[in-house]
C-alpha cells in the first residue's frame, strides 16, 4: 500500500471509503462510548480500518451516557462481537469543577471530585469487561495550557495539572489490570497538532463537539496504533534506500566526502534520521537496505564515514544492486522469511516508490520528498506502522538474530545431507511454562505470528497473564539457541483444561524457525503435558486465515483425526487419544530442556 505521510482531507477518505468494496472485507466492530458529541470521528475510523483490509461497523452510544452503558449493560454495543471500544471520557463533562472551576475547589472538594471520578471509571471499565472481550480504548484527560490557578499551578502538587495527571495514572492502572485494555494518551495528539488546531470552541458551546477535524483524524491515527498489532497488521521491517535517503548526494558520484552527512545542517537531518531509524532497530524492527548502487561505495560509507550513526551491526539483510526493486524486495522478504505485507520501504524516487506500489501492493511504500530531509525523522517517527503493544527484552537483539539466520543459510548451502546440516547446527531447545520475564514476548507473539498460528488469536500482556494465572490454562514457551546464537523465545502453546480435554487454545511458532523439527518437539511435549495433568483428550483448531494455509494440515500429519470435515466456514477440529504415544522427538537435537 502507498503510505501517504499528511493527513488526507475528509472529502478525499469519504471518497475513498465511497468507492471501496468494503463488503468483501472481514468486518471490525467498533463502539464509542462518550460523553460529547463525536460522530464526525467515524469515517476516520472506518478509513484506518479499510488500510487495514477491515470494514469497520461503527456504533455510538447515547450522549453522556456511559456509566449506563456500560454498568448498566448494552448489548448492542458491549458483546461478543465487539472488536474494540473506545471510551470518550471528556473532562469539561465528567467534571466541570475539575475542569473549569478548580480555583474555587478547597482540598477536602478536590479530593471528593477526584474521587467520583475514579469511581467512575473503576465502574465503566469493570461493566465494560463483563459485557465484552474486546480492547478497551480508553482516551485519557487532556492537560490544559492555560489552568485554572495560573502559573502557580505548575509550582505545586496540588494543583489542577497535577491532579489531572494524577487521575489519567490511576486509570492507565486500572486497564493494566484488565485482559485487552490500553490507554490512549490523548496529550500526545494534542501536542502534535497544538491546542489551536485540536478545539473547536465554538462547536463546544452549539453541540459539545469539542474536537476539530484535524484532531478527529489524528485521534484515529493514535487510535489505530492499538487496532494495527492487535489485528497482526503492524509491520517488522524498514527497508531503506541509500542515496539522498539516508545521507544527502550520491555517493558514486559525490564520493566519502561529498556526501550531506554531519553534526551541522544540512547533514544533520540525515543524521537524526538514523537515529530514529537506530530506535526503531533497539524495539526489535529489522533494517534492510534495497540501493541501486555499487556495493563496495555503500559499505564505505558504513564503515568509514565518521558520522554514520546507522551502523553495518544494525543491518540485517541487504539488496545492493542495479536491479528493479520490486525484485529486490522480494528477495529481502525471502532471505528474512518474512512476509512483504511485514515491509516499510523508503525511497525518494517517486519512480521506485510507484513501482513497488504497482507490483507489490502489500508493501507500505513512503516517498520521502526530496530537498526535505529536515522531514524525514518526523515522517518515520509519526507513521505508526511500527507500534506493538510491548516491547520486550528479546526484541532489542531481533537484529542479531538475524544476522545469525544468514549464517545458518550459508552453512545449510555446504550441507550435503538435512539431518547432518540439522546436527551441526547443535540445537537447544528449551521449553519451558511462562514466567514474568517471558510473559511480554509471548503477548507479543500472539500478536504478530501469522503463517504457523493454528488459530491466530491475538492477546495482549494482561490476557496472558490471566491464562497463567488461572487454574484452568497453561502456558508456555519455546526457546531455542544453536551454535550461531540464540533465536530467543520462537514458540507458544496455551492449553485449556476443561474436565478430561486439553484444548489447544494456541499453538504458534516464528516463521524463522520452521523446517527444523522444533515444531514436532514442541506438539509431543504439550500433548505429554496435557497427559500428565490428567487428561484423555486433546482438541486441536485450525482457524483458517489469508497467511496460514501452510498448517491446515499440521494435526492430521501428527496423528490428530478430524472431527467435523467440511466444515464450511473453514474451521477444522481435531482430536488426539491420549492414550497414544505423541509422535517422536528429532534425534538430532544437540539437547531438550523442559520443565512440563
Amino acid at each position: 500500500m502507498a503510505v501517504n505521510m499528511g493527513k488526507e482531507t475528509y472529502a478525499h477518505i469519504q471518497e475513498q471509503l465511497n468507492q471501496a468494496d468494503l463488503s468483501a472485507m472481514p468486518g471490525l466492530s467498533l463502539s464509542v462510548l462518550r460523553n460529547i458529541m463525536i460522530e464526525p470521528i467515524e469515517p476516520y475510523l472506518r478509513y484506518h480500518a479499510y488500510l487495514m483490509g477491515y470494514n469497520a461497523v461503527v456504533s455510538f452510544g447515547e450522549y453522556d451516557n456511559i456509566f449506563q452503558e456500560a454498568a448498566g449493560g448494552d448489548d448492542r454495543l458491549l458483546n461478543r462481537q465487539t472488536d474494540c471500544v473506545l471510551v470518550f471520557a471528556y473532562l469539561d463533562t465528567l467534571s466541570p469543577d475539575l475542569a473549569r472551576g478548580f480555583s474555587a475547589l478547597n482540598p477536602e472538594q478536590a479530593a471528593a471530585e477526584v474521587n467520583r471520578v475514579q469511581d467512575f471509571a473503576e465502574a465503566v471499565i469493570r461493566g465494560i469487561r463483563a459485557q465484552t472481550k474486546g480492547l478497551i480504548l480508553w482516551h485519557g484527560l487532556e492537560i490544559s495550557g492555560h489552568p485554572n490557578l495560573g502559573i502557580w499551578d505548575s509550582q505545586i502538587d496540588t494543583g489542577q495539572t497535577a491532579v489531572i495527571h494524577r487521575l489519567n495514572d490511576f486509570i492507565r492502572d486500572l486497564l493494566r489490570r484488565e485482559a485487552n485494555a490500553c490507554f490512549v494518551d490523548m496529550n500526545l495528539a494534542l501536542i502534535r497538532i497544538g491546542a489551536g488546531n485540536f478545539y473547536d470552541r465554538r462547536y463546544w458551546h452549539i453541540g459539545r463537539a469539542p474536537y476539530t477535524r484535524e484532531a478527529l483524524a489524528e485521534i484515529a491515527d493514535e487510535d489505530f496504533k492499538f487496532i494495527r498489532p492487535l489485528k497482526g497488521k503492524n509491520k517488522k521491517c524498514l527497508v531503506l534506500d541509500c542515496d539522498n535517503t539516508l545521507w544527502g548526494g550520491i555517493i558514486g558520484e559525490d564520493g566519502l566526502s561529498g556526501i550531506v552527512l554531519g553534526k551541522t545542517y544540512p547533514g544533520s537531518a540525515y543524521s537524526e534520521f538514523q537515529r530514529e531509524i537506530v530506535n526503531l532497530y533497539h524495539r526489535g524492527i529489522i533494517i534492510a537496505l534495497c540501493s541501486k548502487n555499487n556495493e563496495p561505495d555503500v559499505w564505505e560509507v558504513f564503515r568509514k564515514h565518521p558520522d554514520m550513526i546507522l551502523k553495518e551491526e544494525h543491518i540485517s539483510a541487504v539488496r545492493i544492486n542495479w536491479n528493479d526493486k520490486a525484485a529486490n524486495l522480494r528477495g529481502l522478504a525471502s532471505d528474512l522469511n518474512i512476509g512483504l505485507d511485514s515491509m516499510v520501504f523508503l525511497d525518494d524516487s517517486e519512480f521506485e516508490i510507484n513501482l513497488v506500489k504497482k507490483e507489490l501492493p502489500e508493501v507500505a511504500a513512503i516517498l520521502m520528498p526530496k530537498g526535505k530531509a529536515v522531514e524525514y525523522r518526523q515522517m518515520l517517527a509519526s507513521c505508526g506502522l511500527f507500534d506493538t503493544l510491548t516491547i520486550s527484552e528479546e526484541d532489542k537483539h531481533r537484529g542479531a538474530m538475524y544476522k545469525a539466520e544468514a549464517s545458518r543459510k550459508s552453512l545449510l548451502t555446504q550441507a550435503t545431507d538435512m539431518e547432518g546440516y540439522y546436527r551441526s547446527l547443535e540445537m537447544v531447545v528449551v521449553i519451558r511454562l511462562a514466567d514474568e520475564f517471558s510473559i511480554p514476548r509471548i503477548a507479543q507473539q500472539t500478536q504478530k505470528t501469522n503463517q504457523f498460528n493454528l488459530t491466530t488469536r491475538r492477546y495482549t500482556e494482561a490476557d496472558i497473564r490471566s491464562f497463567v494465572t488461572h487454574p484452568d490454562y497453561d502456558v508456555f514457551y519455546l526457546d531455542l539457541k544453536d551454535r550461531f546464537g540464540g533465536s530467543g523465545i520462537v514458540g507458544t502453546c496455551i492449553l485449556k483444561y476443561e474436565q478430561d480435554r486439553a484444548i489447544i487454545d494456541t499453538f504458534l511458532l516464528s516463521c524463522r524457525v520452521l523446517g527444523r523439527g522444533v515444531e514436532e518437539a514442541f506438539l509431543s511435549r504439550a500433548l505429554k503435558r496435557a497427559k500428565g495433568q490428567g487428561c484423555r483428550t486433546t482438541v486441536g483448531e485450525y482457524l483458517p486465515t489469508a497467511k496460514n494455509g501452510q498448517v491446515a494440515e499440521f494435526y492430521p500429519k501428527h496423528g490428530f483425526t478430524e472431527v467435523n470435515p467440511g466444515n464450511s466456514a473453514g474451521h477444522r477440529v481435531f482430536h488426539f487419544d491420549l492414550q497414544m504415544e505423541p509422535g517422536s522427538e528429532p534425534a538430532y537435537f544437540k539437547e531438550i530442556v523442559s520443565d512440563l
